[in-house]
């Protein structure tokens, strides 16, 4: 089989009669704004052409930037995570740049390894949804010199920019909420207290029964090994049998509240004529389930925009040094919450 030779950008310049630099503006989406719409159709035709495309290698020894940021993932099956990444895409799109993504799941060595890979990569910089509190693997990121945003995560060392829901907000919407139904025994399946958003949503839980006057010894908190159904699934199951009085639960994210469905339907229960249920991120189709679920909705799009911004920003030295973004949580009031029956009340 025959390679086909790559035009080069001196061949383009010449059959378009503009300069090579001129060339080069309109083949970089980041500057072609800066060249006569009636020159860029006219080198984007020739370069359709000759089936040119720029040579992003040679390019990146040339400026250090290789137009890639780097997204690691904790776990890419999570639905909250593609329309995060959609918001990062889009937003980085309108900087010619692209993403390279990751899944970074398991131990800390697995997540070194992901970021080393981005290193030798070349990635300009990195989008970072693993970190943990006080976490290795971002301050690993840090030692490599590479520029670091943070989302759906916050950071307790202030050395990074961050994108993250007001958790105090979404516990206090929730609780409120059940509060206002005529509930008093509301239970918390929190997230791994490890990570920020579990720690975090576990504190602005306990915070939001004590301002709606509610007893913490009958609120318990029992916390999940990870945010998947299996574990929302065995911490409910944990919950039934110690607390067999509780009338609603808040979850610590929407599949923690699906392994909550699983429970109580295993145990004969039913949602929410028993038990009502809230979860915590308004994952797609959270209002397909049965019963649609009441659940915590955080703007993921503009999550994901807002990191791809802040990390643009920091490469060019625009930005105004670290930043914390808070988004504010909307409570969507669906099925899965009702007024406790007077069986249980």
């Amino acid at each position: 089989m025959t390679i086909k030779r790559r035009s080069t950008i001196r061949e383009l310049a010449e059959l378009t009669g503009v300069h090579a630099s001129t060339v080069s503006r309109v083949m970089n989406p980041a500057t072609r704004h800066l060249i006569g719409a009636e020159v860029v159709e006219r080198v984007l035709k020739a370069a359709q052409k000759l089936n040119y495309s720029p040579n992003r290698i040679a390019a990146t020894l040339r400026t250090s930037r290789s137009g890639t940021i780097g997204v690691i993932l904790p776990d890419i099956t999570n639905p909250i995570f593609p329309p995060i990444c959609r918001g990062i895409e889009d937003e980085l799109a309108k900087r010619g740049m692209l993403p390279l993504i990751a899944n970074a799941a398991g131990t800390t060595e697995r997540k070194r390894f992901v970021v080393d890979q981005m290193v030798g990569r070349r990635v300009d910089g990195l989008i970072l949804a693993t970190a943990e509190r006080n976490d290795p693997v971002l301050m690993h990121c840090l030692e490599e010199g590479l520029p670091v945003v943070v989302v759906n995560r916050s950071d307790d060392s202030g050395l990074v920019s961050c994108v993250v829901g007001d958790s105090q907000l979404a516990m206090r919407l929730a609780v409120t909420h059940l509060t206002k139904l005529g509930h008093s025994r509301i239970a918390h399946l929190a997230g791994p207290t490890e990570l920020s958003t579990g720690f975090q949503r576990k504190q602005g839980f306990v915070d939001a029964i004590k301002e709606n006057g509610l007893k913490a010894s009958a609120c318990p908190v029992v916390e999940c090994d990870a945010y998947s159904r299996a574990a929302g699934l065995e911490a409910c199951e944990k919950l039934l049998e110690k607390h067999k009085n509780v009338t609603a639960i808040v979850a610590g994210n929407d599949l923690i509240a699906l392994g909550s469905y699983d429970a109580l339907h295993a145990a004969g229960l039913r949602c929410p004529e028993d038990i009502s249920v809230i979860g915590h991120n308004d994952m797609p189709l959270m209002d397909a389930v049965a019963p649609a679920m009441t659940t915590i909705h955080l703007p993921l799009y503009e999550m994901g925009a807002r990191a791809a911004t802040l990390i643009v920003d920091t490469l060019q030295g625009s930005g105004k040094g670290h930043v914390t973004v808070v988004l504010r949580p909307e409570l969507m009031i669906r099925a899965s919450t009702a007024a406790p029956s007077p069986a249980r009340a």
